[in-house]
């Protein structure tokens, strides 16, 4: 049901609505281009903060047994950002920019420890199908706030809100920012059965006294004990590779979509149709994993991924946004899911947030490289087509460097050193 409930989020907020209405209210004052960069250096910004962060609060998660505790904080920070989007108005680029910065630290901090606790409620031999049905899921509860989302966006009448013509700015915008609020409402109500229904696991032992010492022995400790896991740790720098250009394509398309002219009807019904075509393709790459393996199921979805960075660069009309959408659903969730329930099989059970704060720092860090790139080339250029292209590096390379890992080893490795 989390999976349920922050997919609302990363749909309306970080992918579909508010990346448009960031370009065409919040920087409406600015030039097309100027407005992507500054987009995507909020971006940036807000996953550093929660890179830097994930160790360290995922080590004294682990010691302290407060995995529950800090996923709550978090996504609730994240929830109150994103109501406070509801009063963004035209020109308020800075108080958008700062906001989105505090909802990606929210959501993405909660994930640090809701991804630590797949181990513990799965069993070795079904935690491709759980991980898989959570983004499943996901894709399910996030695709129906934003079919409501857009009903109301592009029908505001049928819901007794101001419509036609001589709105003022605020009447113009109040679909778009009660859709801000719906998020976070959605957000919080659908977090209750998490909290309700999960015990905390057990802690692994008690906190080290001051958070000075705790930031010190977390992040040099841990990184020291990366060494007897090795094959989790070339995971780890495949997946901060390939992820950099998953992650690019999820936060900037809309975005990049909104630059080159595509309306925002298609833009929006185009992210919606990646929910609904993600719901079957999230199981199917379960089940796919079963029959060729976790390893090879990862490589199909990037080998996809790079067919859609070329259509991309070509793309033009709100017809070839559609197709690219539907190229994305059969693969985003079946690959993410399935990096995550790979690693997690690879790491001991009792330092899962620990070390999950660390996959958290390199998911985190491959959403902060692309983005960059993008803003840095197009500032360079005055478009972001050249950019779109540099992301099959990324699935080039992270596919090269998942092929070294040797999957059994890895799992072996975590077994001897959680004895």
């Amino acid at each position: 049901m989390y999976d349920w409930a922050n997919s609302a989020m990363v749909t309306t907020i970080i992918t579909a609505v508010f990346p448009i209405y960031y370009s065409a209210v919040a920087a409406a004052d600015l030039k097309p281009a100027e407005a992507t960069y500054r987009y995507g250096i909020s971006t940036t910004v807000g996953l550093i903060i929660i890179a830097v962060l994930s160790p360290l609060l995922g080590y004294l998660a682990d010691r302290g047994g407060t995995r529950m505790r800090y996923l709550a904080a978090f996504m609730a920070v994240g929830a109150v950002a994103v109501l406070l989007m509801f009063w963004i108005e035209r020109g308020d680029w800075l108080m958008a920019s700062l906001l989105f910065v505090v909802a990606n630290i929210g959501v993405n901090g909660s994930f640090v420890f809701y991804d630590a606790l797949l181990p513990h409620v799965a069993r070795e031999a079904e935690i491709d199908r759980v991980s898989t049905a959570g983004y499943a899921l996901g894709y399910v509860g996030g695709g129906l706030l934003l079919a409501l989302n857009l009903a109301w966006i592009q029908r505001p009448e049928w819901f007794g809100l101001p419509s036609g013509e001589g709105l003022t700015p605020a009447q113009a915008t109040l679909p778009s920012r009660l859709a801000f609020a719906s998020v976070a409402i959605w957000w919080f109500l659908f977090s209750i059965p998490l909290f309700k229904r999960v015990q905390e696991p057990p802690a692994s032992g008690r906190p080290a006294e001051s958070l000075a010492r705790s930031a010190h022995t977390a992040l040099i400790k841990s990184f020291n004990d990366l060494r007897r896991y090795p094959q989790a740790a070339l995971m780890l720098l495949a997946f901060l590779i390939y992820n950099d250009g998953i992650g690019t394509i999820i936060r900037m398309a809309t975005i990049y979509g909104t630059e080159i002219g595509i309306g925002r009807g298609a833009l929006i019904a185009s992210i919606l149709l990646v929910q609904f075509v993600g719901i079957p393709f999230s199981f199917l790459f379960g089940s796919l994993a079963g029959r060729i393996g976790t390893k090879r199921a990862i490589f199909l979805g990037l080998v996809v991924y790079a067919g859609i960075s070329v259509f991309g660069y070509f793309m033009t009309t709100g017809f070839h946004f559609l197709l690219l959408a539907i190229m994305v659903g059969t693969v985003q969730g079946g690959t993410q899911a399935l990096s995550r329930s790979l690693f997690a099989s690879m790491i001991p059970k009792t330092r899962s947030a620990e070390f999950f704060g660390f996959f958290a720092v390199v998911e985190k860090f491959a959403g902060i490289f692309g983005p960059l790139l993008f803003s840095v080339i197009i500032s360079q250029t005055g478009s972001s087509r050249p950019a779109i292209l540099t992301v099959i590096a990324f699935f080039l390379v992270g596919g090269l460097l998942l092929k070294r890992v040797d999957v059994g080893r890895g799992r072996q490795e975590a077994l001897i050193n959680n004895s």
